[in-house]
């Protein structure tokens, strides 16, 4: 119990992180030492060997069932996940408050921690070939267009949902990189932590007599978001890992430059919240700015008290 509640904390600050653009959950890991055991126990997964340990009715399936257990840490993977999923409910719907009453400071803040690491990462590459900088230039334009069509409102069918949970997830192997940044990116940042909020405020509402369905319609998104991410996790989650073994420095460049470009839609999410544009409000850039220093400082002194981990 004493090891489950130690790796369920861990999960707690995971989540939290996982929950604010521009901080990994990823680099979280490696502060609290899980990292490695985490990246080893996501691949030692093996959906085919499923099938044998589902058949617990038979000795040999409760026998496979067990060394399956033990060789992908499953206990260690289920508390961690459930720090996780308790860290990002609880805080989801601060975190949509947010967004929606205070875009100003809010995305003022976001631009500065996505601004700050993508220097903080740009510093970890070596040196610049004409290749690094042709892979950076076509980073910052993907994602300039990418959330130019968030910004213009892109769709939140099914479909897009369970796409943004598969690439959003792979921010957990990857730090440095926020998972919610890519939701940003992919327009869904805003819709999913109100979703995962009403869906959170309906299942309490059932207790008080509330109708069971906005529980099935919030909860319809959250599954297929959460699918996306586990069916990422065991896809995407592994390619990322195996660009980075071979192809290290132009996996980063290109990952950076995704959120260098994907600036653009926190700076059009300021410049919207303050009625009608940036020159019309002198106080509400002065809160977008300060709001801005607040973020990236806070990523600057986390780099800065974390520079001896080993990102490789």
């Amino acid at each position: 119990m004493r090891e489950f509640l130690r790796v369920y904390c861990k999960g707690l600050s995971m989540g939290a992180a996982d929950v604010v653009p521009g901080v990994s959950g990823a680099t979280i890991a490696l502060i609290v030492g899980i990292y490695d055991r985490l990246i080893q126990a996501i691949t030692a997964i093996d959906p085919r060997e499923f099938g044998p340990a589902v058949r617990l009715h038979t000795s040999a399936g409760r026998q496979a069932f067990r060394e399956l257990f033990e060789r992908t840490d499953a206990a260690f993977l289920i508390s961690l996940g459930l720090g996780i999923a308790t860290s990002i409910v609880v805080l989801s719907q601060a975190m949509h408050t947010a967004v929606t009453s205070y875009p100003v400071p809010t995305y003022g803040f976001f631009f500065g921690l996505i601004a700050a690491s993508a220097v903080v990462l740009y510093g970890n590459i070596d040196t610049w070939t004409a290749r690094r900088l042709v892979v950076a230039a076509v980073g910052i334009l993907i994602a300039l267009a990418v959330t130019g069509v968030s910004a213009g409102g892109i769709s939140h069918a099914l479909p897009f949902v369970f796409v943004a949970g598969a690439i959003a997830i792979c921010a957990m192997v990857l730090p440095g990189v926020s998972g919610s940044f890519f939701l940003i990116l992919l327009g869904q940042y805003e819709y999913m932590t109100g979703t995962l909020s009403s869906f959170v405020d309906s299942v309490f509402g059932l207790v008080t007599g509330e109708p069971l369905e906005p529980v099935v319609d919030a909860g319809t998104i959250v599954v297929v978001f959460v699918v996306g991410a586990a069916i990422g996790l065991f896809s995407m989650a592994h390619i990322v890992r195996r660009a980075l073994d071979r192809y290290r420095a132009l996996t980063l460049v290109f990952l950076v430059s995704l959120m260098v470009g994907s600036l653009r839609l926190p700076i059009e999410k300021v410049a919207a919240g303050l009625d009608g544009g940036v020159g019309q409000s002198p106080f509400g850039v002065l809160v977008a700015v300060v709001a801005a220093v607040v973020g990236a400082a806070s990523v600057l002194v986390i780099d800065r008290y974390t520079e001896d981990l080993d990102y490789a």
